[in-house]
């Protein structure tokens, strides 16, 4: 089969085989590629209009046995120095900070804090949702979702990962995060981040997630030591997962891909892998993901480790979305990352317009506000 005919196949919505995709990330030039995949994005999301969010993320703590040997933001219980939980107090500072500049949403993710257990979450989300009963959390991420069930003796399967997310849910859970995928592939996962759930688990969240109806998102951080054919491998798996969830549920809204920012990380001190944001690559990523995943609707050009010339770009090869202004980023700015983490939403909507498109604010259900 030649690139046209694979073109072809993504922009009728049919499902790329593993050797066909792989053949557009080797083969393809850039151009050509990013041009498919905005044929494909167009035929999906017509006319100029980019959607873009105003959320706040929020670390519930630093603490944290992953264990990831690409982030600087976490450590040890036994640093009582740097470790910390997140206090009520400081959540409604940050939760009347974000009110005011127009934003409805917590994107709450913390470490797997060895003591904090799925009561500690559903007492946190009850008194969250009690004070502020219109904020949506968008919380925790497949890996949390797996440790709490375990440190809360509910198993480390479907069973307990039902549990949790239908108690937390009824706490005042409104969608979960793709966080921690990295990439799906056990032996990666054993090697950057020791600590953190497999890729068999993170689908199997997903799964039970996507069984309950929850919205969710799929993400993926490249760049490291995988393969472009690890790249592929997680494209399909998320695709796969996306073509079991029942009919009416929304499944994956989005798939959003950075690459890996290691400055000053273990990661780089170990393997000399500093990682960084290659343009080219990250526009091939982005085009790519918008041809394979033929079955999830938004693609994010995510700019936080890319910036914004390049989320930019990224509209004109598969990207509709342009996520959120980042009112607060802790993770990122813990590394020797030099770049900007966090704009406003006046400068959001000028990128998007300069990029030749029409800014419409959304929430995490990707409706327009």
């Amino acid at each position: 089969m030649t690139l046209s005919d694979s073109y072809a196949k993504a922009l009728a919505g049919e499902a790329l085989s593993f050797r066909e995709a792989v053949s557009l990330w080797n083969d393809a030039p850039l151009a050509e590629l990013m041009a498919a995949a905005d044929a494909v994005r167009r035929r999906l999301h017509p006319g100029e209009v980019v959607t873009w969010q105003i959320d706040r993320n929020v670390n519930i703590t630093n603490v944290c046995v992953s264990g990831c040997k690409f982030c600087s933001f976490h450590c040890r219980l036994a640093d009582k120095e740097r470790a910390y939980i997140t206090s009520m107090d400081e959540y409604r500072r940050k939760i009347d900070e974000m009110l005011a500049l127009g934003g409805e949403q917590l994107l709450l993710q913390g470490g797997l804090h060895p003591r904090l257990d799925l009561a500690w979450y559903e007492n946190l989300f009850s008194t969250l949702k009690s004070e502020f009963p219109n904020v949506k959390l968008h919380a925790l991420g497949p890996p949390e979702i797996a440790h709490i069930a375990r440190i809360s003796g509910l198993g480390a399967d479907a069973e307990g990962f039902r549990t949790v997310l239908e108690r937390l849910q009824k706490a005042g859970l409104d969608s979960l995060p793709g966080a921690g995928a990295e990439i799906l592939d056990n032996d990666i996962r054993k090697r950057i981040s020791p600590g953190k759930c497999s890729a068999d688990t993170w689908l199997e969240v997903m799964r039970v997630a996507h069984r309950m109806g929850l919205y969710t998102s799929a993400t993926m951080m490249y760049g490291h030591v995988e393969k472009p054919e690890h790249r592929i491998l997680h494209l399909l798996k998320i695709r796969d997962l996306q073509s079991l969830k029942p009919e009416t549920a929304p499944g994956f809204l989005a798939f959003i891909a950075w690459p890996y920012q290691g400055r000053g990380t273990v990661l780089e001190s170990e393997e000399g892998l500093s990682g960084g944001a290659d343009m080219a690559e990250f526009l091939r990523m982005v085009a790519v993901s918008r041809l394979v995943l033929n079955n999830i609707p938004n693609i994010q050009a995510s700019w936080l480790t890319t910036g914004l010339a390049a989320g930019q770009m990224a509209l004109h090869g598969g990207a509709n979305d342009m996520g959120s202004i980042m009112i607060e980023e802790n993770v990122v700015s813990a590394t020797d990352f030099s770049g900007r983490t966090t704009i406003d939403a006046s400068r959001m909507q000028e990128a998007i317009r300069a990029a030749g498109f029409t800014p419409a604010l959304r929430n995490q259900r990707y409706e327009l506000i």
